[in-house]
């Protein structure tokens, strides 16, 4: 593999495919740079398109060598859903935010089906599962046809998410401690969905799916937001088992908790994932420098880059310098995938954007060689 500089660019010629230079961090080989992914939201995604007059997020990857994760899925062919509902029943409003290029929308939660229920015995009587009955699995080859050179992401889980929505927010926190019933009850229904679902996608594209997210948002800005006892007794158990499902077809577990969860990442190794994300390293106790030391060996880093405030608001050269302090700290001796810590958002100049893919790929090969 041939590489040089040509008026002041990195060249590569014979360079790895996306897919082949995420497996090469996951197996710890030898590879050409540091892989790098894409998360924003769809306003900042068309915003960015636009600038470089791309026609396709493919093309946007191609013009940033960013190594993205394609993301497959079941068709639904259930029953008609309300546009402001999901499968569950829970019902959602759009809400707007911020002006002009910074504006945006998200989806708020504003009526949660099982919160009027007090018992388990309540929710039997009441309230009816989707099953995986209301999907169509055929249709995931074609959504990967094209994209073979791509990491592909399939199935996985994140049921307290939808646990939330279902109770209340508020509720949902009060019943780990006075509910508990209720919590096991729910969640061994969720995520027996969730299993499901993803068997089925590895069924439907069998050894063609490299990643699932196993994901559920442990961490505030300080410290958990559950007990460690509460995550080793409702989470931890059932996460296993997805990790699991996931290694017997040959796939990665790709672990995604926001904020301060140093305290329960050793459990997770335990459990055996293989991706931590997002490494909000501003965060209590996520130092990099930490991170790399005590599981550098042990999980591939995934993330790094600020979102709330270098990517955001900080200059060129701040997000530059992050990039460089990323791949020096997380990547050195490999292990690293260069992104954002979650979905860059619509306040985030373009110019920061294409800062970050630009030095994340002319830098992103040397650290492998110091």
């Amino acid at each position: 593999m041939k590489r040089g500089l040509r008026n002041g660019t990195v060249n590569f010629e014979d360079e790895m495919t996306p897919k082949e230079r995420w497996l090469a961090v996951l197996r710890r080989r030898k590879l050409d740079r540091v892989p790098m992914d894409y998360w924003a939201t769809d306003e900042v995604t068309s915003r960015l398109m636009a600038h470089l007059k791309c026609r396709s997020k493919r093309e946007l990857f191609q013009r940033l060598h960013i190594d993205a994760v394609i993301t497959v899925g079941p068709k639904y062919v259930g029953p008609p859903i309300p546009k402001d509902s999901d499968i569950f029943g829970c019902r959602y409003v759009d809400i707007k935010y911020g002006r002009g290029e910074s504006s945006g929308v998200y989806r708020e939660c504003v009526y949660h089906p099982l919160a009027k229920y007090s018992s388990v015995g309540e929710i039997k009587r009441n309230y009816s599962w989707p099953t995986v009955d209301l999907y169509d699995y055929s249709v995931i080859p074609e959504q990967i046809a094209g994209y073979e050179d791509y990491p592909i992401r399939g199935g996985g889980s994140e049921p307290f998410l939808t646990y939330k929505n279902l109770r209340g927010q508020a509720q949902a926190y009060i019943d780990l401690i006075k509910n508990p019933d209720i919590v096991h009850y729910c969640l061994d229904k969720l995520f027996n969905f969730c299993y499901e679902n993803t068997r089925l996608i590895y069924k439907a594209a069998p050894r063609m799916i490299m990643l699932s997210y196993v994901a559920e948002d442990f961490g505030s800005q300080t410290g958990l937001l559950y007990s460690p006892d509460h995550i080793r007794e409702f989470f931890i158990p059932r996460m296993k088992r997805m990790i699991d499902l996931a290694h017997h077809h040959g796939a990665y577990a790709f672990f995604h908790s926001d904020g301060a969860i140093r305290e329960i990442i050793p459990d997770m190794i335990e459990a055996g994932i293989d991706i931590l994300n997002p490494i909000q390293w501003r965060c209590r106790g996520m130092e990099r420098e930490g991170l790399k030391r005590d599981f550098g060996d042990k999980v591939v880093f995934h993330g790094g880059m600020d979102n709330q405030y270098t990517l955001a608001f900080g200059t060129e050269e701040d997000v530059r310098s992050e990039v460089r302090d990323n791949i020096r700290i997380l990547g050195r001796g490999g292990g690293y995938i260069l992104a954002p810590c979650h979905n860059i958002q619509t306040v985030t100049p373009l110019r920061n954007i294409l800062a970050m893919y630009d030095e994340g790929y002319k830098a992103g090969w040397s650290a492998l060689r110091t």
